[in-house]
């Protein structure tokens, strides 16, 4: 949706399903003064155009065993490799993120391990068996302070 321009009221919806994605249309038209339809139709154009990229719930790691959250940044050999570096990190479930970037490694990753057994495991039988990486660094999170989306201001938009 780069190229189109999201308008007043798109900010307001996102910024409503921001706070609470699983608030019902019908909560929103209200909010915003409009149609259920009209929300129906402006979520899905949201959808289509690339401004909306997912829904659904956050699953808490530590519930299903997960207790241990790293970051792993990669040095590959060549930065062309990283695309199939990541396609063989695609084959390593407790991989959540992924990033190319730019700085002391050519790829950062998200993941998490049970314990610091898995992760041994993760790093010394997995990531660093891939043809490619030269060297990781390891950093693990000891909390989590804030996990949220980016700010959608419904005062800062051109019209």
């Amino acid at each position: 949706m780069a190229t189109e321009k999201i308008d007043q009221l798109d900010k307001k919806i996102l910024c409503i399903l921001s706070k609470n994605a699983r608030i019902p249309f019908k909560d929103v038209a209200a909010e915003c003064n409009v149609s259920r339809a009209a929300i129906h139709q402006r979520v899905q154009h949201l959808i289509e155009n690339g401004v909306i990229t997912g829904s659904g719930f956050d699953v808490n790691p530590k519930s299903l065993g997960y207790h241990t959250c790293t970051y792993v940044g990669i040095t590959l050999e060549r930065g062309s490799m990283y695309k199939q570096v990541c396609e063989r990190l695609l084959h390593i479930p407790e991989i959540v993120e992924c990033h190319f970037t730019t700085g002391p490694y050519t790829m950062l990753v998200k993941l998490y391990a049970r314990d610091n057994e898995q992760l041994m495991d993760l790093l010394n039988n997995q990531l660093q068996s891939i043809s490619g990486v030269v060297a990781t660094e390891t950093l693990i999170s000891l909390e989590q302070s804030i996990k949220r989306e980016i700010p959608v201001k419904t005062d800062d938009i051109d019209d």
